[in-house]
């Protein structure tokens, strides 16, 4: 079903005047971001739209703004907000095109890494454990907890897919979700698998929540909220019980594990020190399919983690994914890739309600794009899913405003508004042009210009006094950047070096 298309052009529109007043507020906020806010950030938060490329952000732009009643694209995104914008760099050591695997290795290790590993360098080769010791890099979640910081993740895929298992694990392949998943050879070598890394080489991750729980569970274990369908069972050959051992270990340290919406927010926050939630036994529902009933929105997620990771007056960081984007783009089902994004934006809003930018950095960005565009001269208020007013001049068919590049629209079925595409291929693919990256709070200045995608990470770092360059913090709590001489002074030290 479509949006309604919004036809009448409003009239204030029509006058220089809006255009000119509107440009004149946007010049004063320009302004005032001169004054750049120089803090230690005691809290970090990163936003990461797994395949959200420039394309998707101004989609969904245009969808919220028209589920808002508005024509959509005169809409701002709460990342639209973001004082800072600037571009990240995707490509993996080995790849032109990456994947998620090796960009989550760079925004949260700070080091590029080949495409399919996570948290090894790129001395680390796919598939290959012998190659594991000794390139093991560590995250910025890791740097945050050793500096006493709670630390969280939060996403709406599986817990040990590739964007959050960077965070914790070192593996040599994304896909050792659990030893079910792994080769004898690896097992044999002494990998382990990415379900128990997240509870072994960081055993106080202070919130966890996402999906997983079939890697969680001994094999043909039931689980708890489909009984009935043994896709779904525990898949553990070694026998192990993730969760229950996870719940005996954190019984006495104000542990609560949930698995449904109710018992999430049915907590005490202030009383909850350590959460696990595990809220499906893969990934989670996309938001247009999800029980509202019993299925936790990613906002209310978010919302629970903050509140969670405040109780230390030390501050917080947390990793939020909006992961389900990427699959909606790769099912060629933008409708749902679309709203994914509307959804992670919603809780970028209510994170920046729960915060503050004077001691909270809040990043959002994509680990990569998707061949994904929209286009064919569509007019105003068109709803974002639906035809470009025009027939193709060629075979004078009808085609959708988006379109992919490549994936399972290549076929028109029946007279619906599929998503199109020129190539067929039975999954989407990934685009390897750059990320937005957009920034708020301590030192968010410093992510500017056209970088590498590793250097996110060290920026957040730097802006919290945490990791590895701390010379420039002071005992006052400020980040403040070293001085830097006038143009004059810089002028006579060096002539008085020079003489």
């Amino acid at each position: 079903m479509f949006l309604k298309t919004v036809k009448i052009l409003p009239e204030t529109e029509k006058s220089p005047a809006f255009w000119n007043d509107r440009a004149q507020e946007t010049l004063k906020e320009a302004l005032n971001t001169q004054v750049l806010n120089k803090n230690t950030a005691k809290n970090l938060i990163l936003f990461l739209g797994d395949g959200m490329g420039v394309p998707t952000v101004t989609a969904a732009r245009i969808l919220k703004g028209q589920l808002n009643g508005q024509s959509g694209e005169e809409y701002q995104l709460e990342m639209d907000k973001f004082p800072f914008v600037s571009l990240s760099k995707t490509y993996n050591t080995d790849a032109q095109v990456p994947d998620s695997a090796g960009t989550a290795t760079a925004y949260l290790c700070g080091v590029k890494a080949n495409e399919g590993t996570v948290g090894v360098s790129a001395a680390a080769v796919r598939s290959q454990c012998n190659t594991t010791k000794g390139n093991e890099v560590t995250s910025i979640l890791k740097w945050a907890k050793d500096a006493g910081k709670s630390v969280g993740i939060v996403t709406t895929t599986r817990i040990n897919h590739a964007t959050p298992s960077a965070a914790y694990a070192h593996s040599v392949d994304r896909d050792w979700y659990s030893d079910n998943e792994m080769p004898s050879e690896a097992l044999q070598a002494g990998c382990k698998d990415i379900a128990r890394q997240l509870f072994e080489n960081i055993p106080n991750i202070d919130v966890i929540m996402g999906g997983g729980r079939k890697y969680m569970f001994p094999k043909n274990m039931s689980d708890v909220d489909y009984p009935g369908v043994a896709k779904y069972n525990g898949v553990r050959n070694d026998g192990r019980n993730l969760v229950q051992e996870w719940i005996d270990r954190m019984k006495d340290q104000g542990g609560h594990y949930v698995w449904n919406k109710q018992q999430l927010l049915s907590l005490n926050p202030k009383k909850t020190n350590y959460l696990l939630g595990l809220f499906g036994p893969v990934d989670l529902p996309y938001d247009l399919e999800r029980n509202a009933d019993s299925d936790p929105s990613l906002t209310q997620m978010v919302e629970v983690a903050i509140r969670v990771l405040q109780n230390n007056p030390n501050g917080f960081y947390l990793l939020v994914e909006g992961g389900r984007i990427d699959h909606g783009h790769h099912e060629g089902k933008a409708k749902q890739a679309l709203y994914e994004a509307v959804e992670m934006d919603r809780a970028i809003g209510r994170a920046g309600f729960l915060t503050t930018t004077h001691d909270t950095l809040t990043v959002v960005t994509a680990d990569h794009s998707h061949v994904f565009t929209f286009g064919g001269y569509t007019r105003r208020g068109n709803t974002i899913f639906g035809l470009a007013p025009m027939v193709s001049d060629v075979d004078q068919k009808p085609f959708t405003s988006i379109l992919y590049g490549n994936g399972p629209g290549y076929k028109l079925v029946g007279v619906s508004a599929c998503a199109q595409s020129a190539v067929p291929l039975t999954s989407e693919t990934h685009g390897g042009e750059d990320v937005a990256v957009f920034s708020k709070g301590p030192l968010a200045h410093l992510l500017h210009g056209v970088r590498e995608q590793n250097f996110i990470p060290h920026v957040m770092a730097y802006a919290a006094c945490i990791g590895q360059n701390r010379k420039h913090c002071v005992s006052g709590g400020t980040a403040a950047l070293r001085p830097v001489f006038s143009s004059m002074a810089a002028v006579l030290t060096v002539t008085l070096l020079l003489c």
